[in-house]
């Protein structure tokens, strides 16, 4: 039988044996985790490259659309500027005749008003009250 500093040593090795063997699992398990994590990186990594080459083709393609658009911006602003000019010109060609005919139509129509409303007042157009006779107010 053992004694009890036999048994005392005993379970201390049993523990210690324990104890290294729980490490020695839990040491493993971490390096195969290690391991997937490394061949996960490794697949990123040969993945990322063509999704980058992807991405620099597509942002180059989507400069040249804006270049294409900014040439057609330009293209309108200069068509509005012309746009503008004629607008501009058609109205001080057109516009200062018309605004004379209308002025001058305006005119004859309020002369030939005043001369067959002879009843009428020439400022106001409307036919005028009689005054009263008395300066009294109503009774």
């Amino acid at each position: 039988m053992l004694t009890g500093g036999q048994l005392a040593g005993l379970i201390v090795a049993v523990f210690w044996a324990v104890l290294v063997a729980f490490v020695a699992l839990t040491l493993l398990r971490l390096a195969r985790l290690l391991g997937e994590a490394s061949k996960l990186v490794r697949d990123l990594g040969d993945q990322a490259a063509p999704l980058l080459d992807d991405m620099t083709t597509t942002v180059k393609r989507a400069n040249e659309q804006l270049g294409r658009t900014d040439v057609i911006t330009k293209q309108v602003a200069g068509v509005t500027q012309n746009v503008s000019a004629v607008t501009t010109v058609m109205t001080s060609v057109v516009g200062g005749p018309l605004v004379k005919a209308a002025a001058f139509s305006y005119g004859v129509r309020k002369a030939l008003s005043n001369r067959d409303g002879e009843g009428r007042s020439a400022a106001s157009g409307r036919p005028q009250l009689p005054a009263r006779s008395s300066g009294k107010g109503r009774k």
